[in-house]
């Protein structure tokens, strides 16, 4: 069977390039391609109905990324070797594609979009994340599906002052910022990333770096989209249906009273039973042939542009929100720690109407996240998990496993916080983020909880972090007419334009996230926002030293201290025993959690405990099964046999050493018996070890009181 495939290339600054070719897999597909760079393989194809489903009045994009586990020659972990549910990292990669693909699509398509994205050839110096996106977007580019793209997305590092695009893992694991940028060829649309507290203008310059790159990957979609005769033209389609004399009814009849209740500042649940009331009243207004006449579902969507317009207006006309803030306001916070009396470290952080009860809980290398994926094997000493359940929303609804919401949320306050983690912290740390009420950016309120509950048990955090949430309301006809709010609102974020998180200590930003839903965002509005979020940031910084300044000096009670010692690698298989019989035995009797592992050839071991005395038990069991002898130390000993020459003296389980009969006293001794027995307890200093046998040479008279010298 032939194919014609069709194929372009990409080439990077620094020599590496990407091929793109179509024509010759899954061809069935609206369309298919196949993205090479190094060793890395990945295959994408989009599929969409040719028609919605009945009642479908939004886009049902579905993104799926998946890395096999052939791509880097390895099988599945446990019982069924298959490939199961998705890691966290395949979800943040869906998260990535998703948000940056949603946006391009016209607004007045439903039909199902399913995007489905496989990694079968694993590169270890290629970051597959940084070509996700635009294998998606060229899949959909060369197919016949309406899009408003190409858009693209890559990775930006600055290693050593210079910006590295689509750099490898070892590089980015050097670097002081890490970011993924998604753009068309005409604006950037979405940001995500950590840094090492950058200013503003380092994080812009970074971003305009990767939109120079994406700029030629979009250039290069339409080229190759140009050469495929099914990319155009696009499908027709007609999703929906309009009755303008009932939208200008709808608009006229309920626009004042909607921005009337708007202006009054009111709180979240009294503002939309105000808005629900101002429909229904409406409704009730309409005549029986009215009634019959009008699709309450056009109703519903009417209204609520109603609404959306009226909002953006009273900001943009009088600089006033829905809670009654000005634009730069940030609302009521309080916080409190140590909230929970059995946790190691509590918190809860409260804005407005967004609430989290965060906690952190303190333990040893067994309490890692191991991680064992495709492209990554290991584990993080440092983790956070968020949860949002319904009843913050005040929503009763089924919840079963962890929405990619959540762990998306849960990665960017984990990547916020975790730079500000010294290296010498002997603990693992597991932070939970509970969100009690949301109304507005909880993943934010969860870096603020974190912060404080961190310092509350006792981590001793370089600096604390903070983090707010920016949104924008711009005017479509004037692009000079905009205005950029702090710490929105759940509201602002669904009716505007924007939601930008950033998250920083008082010296730089840490980690951000932005999602932009219009086209054309300047540069200028982005610098605006982010230096309006760094002063909003510093505010609620400040509320937190309020409460806490610094962490903790002393572990609480409950809290498990931990000693780390370090052993020879000979004596590591002694200290764990025959099938961990010594070493389980060891933590029964002193009531410790004990771990080892054998570190730049040494063993180091980590204790755990409440009880300091049982933790010193544990210390001394294993320096005496790990016991390294030094000279020109004193030992108590006991004689363990005698001979003509001397006694051998054990100065530690299985460590014996010679006391030379010239060295038990300074008077001379004719026998040993006559000063020694066996069995005798004395004090012995080690005062030589035989460089080639490692024998123990050692000396009981040097001890002793020297004698004073009998003049002749």
């Amino acid at each position: 069977m032939s194919y014609n495939e069709i194929k372009q290339i990409i080439k990077l600054e620094d020599g590496r390039e990407i091929t793109i070719t179509t024509g010759k897999l899954a061809k069935q597909a609206n369309g298919s391609v196949e993205i090479r760079m190094g060793k890395t393989h990945m295959l994408a194809t989009v599929v969409s109905s040719k028609e919605a489903r009945d009642g479908v009045d939004f886009l049902p994009l579905t993104v799926d990324y998946r890395e096999k586990f052939a791509a880097d020659g390895r099988f599945p972990g446990g019982f069924l070797k298959r490939e199961a549910r998705p890691t966290d990292q395949e979800i943040l990669v869906m998260r990535l594609v998703d948000r940056i693909l949603r946006p391009m699509f016209p607004s007045d398509y439903h039909a199902e979009v399913q995007v489905m994205i496989s990694l079968n050839s694993h590169d270890p110096e290629v970051s597959p994340d940084s070509l996700a996106a635009l294998a998606a977007s060229t899949a959909i580019a060369i197919s016949d599906i309406p899009f408003n793209g190409p858009i693209s997305e890559v990775r930006v590092i600055r290693l050593n002052e210079e910006f590295i695009v689509n750099p490898s893992p070892a590089q980015m694991e050097k670097a002081d910022i890490d970011l993924m940028v998604g753009a068309s060829a005409d604006s950037v649309a979405m940001v995500e990333g950590e840094m090492s507290e950058v200013s503003e203008a380092e994080m812009i310059e970074a971003i305009k770096v990767g939109h120079e790159a994406i700029k030629v990957q979009c250039a290069m979609q339409t080229e190759l989209a140009s050469e495929i005769t099914t990319s155009s033209p696009k499908r027709e389609y007609c999703h929906e249906t309009h009755d303008e004399a009932l939208r200008e009814k709808v608009r006229k009849e309920t626009y004042d009273k909607v921005y009337a209740v708007a202006a009054e500042g009111l709180g979240k649940d009294e503002r939309s039973t105000k808005f629900k009331q101002v429909k229904q009243d409406w409704i009730d207004s309409l005549t029986e042939e009215e009634v019959e006449k009008y699709d309450s579902k056009l109703i519903g969507v009417y209204y609520h542009d109603v609404e959306k317009e009226a909002v953006r207006a009273l900001v943009l006309n009088e600089g006033k929100r829905l809670d009654g803030r000005e634009t730069t306001e940030i609302r009521p916070i309080w916080c409190e720690i140590d909230y929970l009396p059995s946790p190691h470290g509590s918190a809860v952080f409260t804005r407005g109407e967004t609430q989290s009860l965060t906690t952190v809980t303190l333990g040893t290398k067994m309490d890692v996240n191991r991680l064992d994926g495709v492209t990554y094997q290991g584990h993080e000493s440092f983790y956070l998990h968020y949860n949002f359940p319904p009843f913050s929303t005040g929503e009763a609804r089924m919840k079963f496993n962890v929405s990619r919401r959540e762990i998306g949320h849960g990665n960017l306050a984990q990547r916020a916080l975790k730079k500000m983690i010294p290296a010498d912290n002997p603990y693992t740390v597991r932070i939970v983020s509970d969100i009690l009420e949301s109304n507005g950016s909880s993943s934010m309120a969860t870096v603020c909880a974190g912060t404080l509950a961190l310092m509350d048990a006792g981590i001793k955090i370089e600096k604390p972090v903070s983090g707010i949430a920016m949104g924008l309301i711009s005017d479509e006809k004037d692009p000079n007419n905009y205005a950029v709010l702090s710490d929105i609102l759940g509201d602002e974020d669904h009716l505007g334009d924007m939601d930008f998180k950033v998250c920083g200590t008082a010296d730089g930003i840490t980690a951000c996230q932005m999602d932009i839903k219009v086209q054309g965002l300047s540069y200028d509005i982005l610098e605006q926002a982010l230096n309006q979020a760094k002063d909003g940031r510093l505010h609620i910084l400040g509320k937190l030293t309020d409460v806490i300044s610094k962490p903790r000096t002393e572990l609480k009670p409950q809290t498990p201290k931990i000693v780390i010692l370090e052993i020879p690698k000979s004596t590591i298989g002694g200290v764990i025993g025959p099938g961990g019989k010594v070493i389980q035995e060891m933590q029964e009797i002193t009531e410790t959690i004990i771990t080892i592992e054998e570190v730049d050839g040494k063993g180091k071991v980590e204790i755990l405990g409440t009880d300091q005395k049982k933790i010193d038990n544990a210390i001394a069991r294993i320096k005496e099964i790990a016991f390294v002898p030094e000279e020109g130390k004193t030992y108590k000993g006991k004689v363990k046999s005698i001979m003509p020459y001397g006694a051998f003296v054990g100065i530690a389980n299985n460590v014996d050493g010679l006391l030379h009969i010239s060295e038990i006293n300074w008077d001379r001794v004719e026998k040993v018996e006559d000063v020694l027995k066996e069995g005798e307890e004395i004090e012995v200093k080690l005062i030589a070890i035989d460089e080639r046998s490692g024998k123990l040479k050692l000396s009981r008279k040097v001890l002793l009181p020297r004698p004073e010298r009998k003049e002749s």
